[in-house]
């Protein structure tokens, strides 16, 4: 608030006081908030580095199976198999609350399916084509797994650095600009008051040099 703007009254000093009183308050429980949340962060933070170094494994794993079974029983059969196939993966999503934030939460169904419900013959097809879905199977599980991690690291980050502007507006801008018209209204009234005491003066003198 520009000094200029000010009024150097009582009352304006009363006013401010209470405001800068309500804006540390808001102050300390921003504070609290966002190191709530700095926590929280990293807290997920470990979890989202394990869940990547987890994809990067089953995605290698998957790679692997799906070329051995190529190997054995031949590109076609393989794609006859994965064609075969009629259920498939349904995501539910629900929203869960960390720190006063909405992150989302996956429900994955139908990723595992039993051997004899995969809609291929077992006889006609090799083990190799089984492990080959079983390896996918983990790595959509652990993908669906990631997306949900990552989203809430993401949302959990951008409420930080949210929260983070707004604790420096009121540390370096706000309350320091509060401070300084608080400041001048104080100097401004102590000065209104001597030059009252002044004048109050030379009325006396005047009074007196009359009488």
């Amino acid at each position: 608030m520009p000094t200029a703007d000010v009024k150097p009254t009582r009352s304006e000093l009363l006013e401010i006081k209470k405001r800068i009183k309500l804006t540390k308050s808001g102050y300390k429980i921003l504070k609290m908030k966002r190191d709530g949340l700095i926590l929280e962060f990293f807290k997920i933070l470990e979890q989202a580095k394990s869940i990547r170094e987890k994809v990067n494994k089953d995605y290698q794993e998957a790679m692997r199976s799906i070329a051995v079974a190529k190997a054995v029983d031949g590109a076609i059969s393989v794609q006859s198999a994965a064609f075969a196939l009629k259920a498939h993966p349904e995501l539910t999503l629900h929203n869960k609350n960390i720190m006063g934030i909405v992150v989302p939460e996956i429900e994955a169904t139908s990723i595992r399916t039993p051997m004899d419900q995969r809609g291929y013959g077992v006889i006609g097809t090799t083990v190799y084509i089984d492990e080959a879905a079983k390896a996918f199977e983990n790595l959509v599980e652990t993908i669906i797994e990631a997306a949900e991690i990552e989203t809430s690291m993401k949302k959990l980050l951008d409420e930080v650095e949210k929260t983070k502007r707004r604790v420096n507006a009121l540390e370096f801008k706000v309350i320091p600009e509060l401070q300084e018209s608080e400041a001048f209204i104080r100097l401004r009234l102590e000065e209104m008051e001597r030059e009252n005491i002044f004048s109050l003066k030379r009325i006396k003198q005047k009074a007196e040099a009359k009488g």
